[in-house]
């Protein structure tokens, strides 16, 4: 047996989220399928990196399986992206260690949320950017407030309720908001983990300071607070794209 390291990218809006669920279409229920018919029926177990919920896509999302096939492995790629539904594709796969695991072996995650501030919505990015026609974004605010979320903090007040992880202490180093092209704006966020929502309710709080129904001063408070009740909106799934994941060399 060898283990198998895979980059894979997806787009989410045909999936009810990456992890298996009953009677639900999901990227892991078909990256199984594959594989499984490929090893003639043996059922093969494919590890992420992390779960994506219904709506959010992936461009580096990382996975690891075991097989016993004993074909070279610049062939993977290809055998997996014709069997493979469009929306998914295997961007790379490489062998690595017995030990490497896609999900507990991260060092640290990047994500992208998108917005679109234009007043006509693309049909063509509708599933992709979140559209918010007429606001008036002020970024500079949302720039100063998100100074509040760099460093070590308790995330408790940015994370869903439902989040079972008792440890809610992550460390954020990067997060910054670009303007792209005429009518887009991204933040892009980099951290060593993320909770549940986690990304999406911090997504959300920045852009009502942006708008206005927030200070930026409040950011700390909340973060202070620890209590998801003092937090606002949680940003829709379909702007948000898993970017990058690190692991040890």
């Amino acid at each position: 047996m060898k283990r198998l390291k895979a980059v894979i990218m997806y787009d989410g809006s045909g999936f009810a989220g990456y992890q298996v669920q009953p009677n639900e279409r999901t990227v892991q229920l078909e990256l199984e399928r594959v594989l499984t018919k490929m090893h003639k029926g043996v059922k093969v177990r494919v590890v992420a990196s992390g779960r994506t919920d219904a709506g959010v896509h992936a461009t580096g999302q990382v996975i690891h399986f075991d097989t016993d096939l004993q074909f070279p492995i610049d062939r993977w790629q290809r055998a997996l992206n014709v069997q493979l539904p469009g929306d998914i594709r295997v961007v790379s796969v490489q062998e690595v260690s017995s030990d490497f695991h896609a999900r507990y072996g991260t060092l640290g995650k990047v994500y992208r949320y998108k917005w679109c501030l234009g007043d006509v919505e693309s049909p063509f990015k509708r599933h992709y950017v979140v559209h918010m026609p007429g606001a008036k974004v002020n970024i500079p605010r949302m720039r100063e407030a998100a100074q509040a979320f760099l460093g070590v903090h308790d995330f408790t007040s940015f994370c869903s309720a439902r989040t079972e992880v008792v440890d809610r202490i992550r460390t954020i180093s990067r997060l910054d908001l670009i303007e792209v092209e005429r009518d887009e704006l991204h933040m892009i966020i980099e951290g060593d983990g993320f909770l549940y929502n986690m990304v999406r309710i911090i997504a959300g709080n920045l852009w009502e300071v942006g708008i206005g129904r927030r200070e930026p001063s409040e950011m700390a408070t909340i973060l202070e607070a620890i209590d998801r009740k003092k937090a606002g909106k949680t940003a829709p799934a379909h702007g948000l794209y898993l970017e990058n994941v690190f692991y040890s060399d």
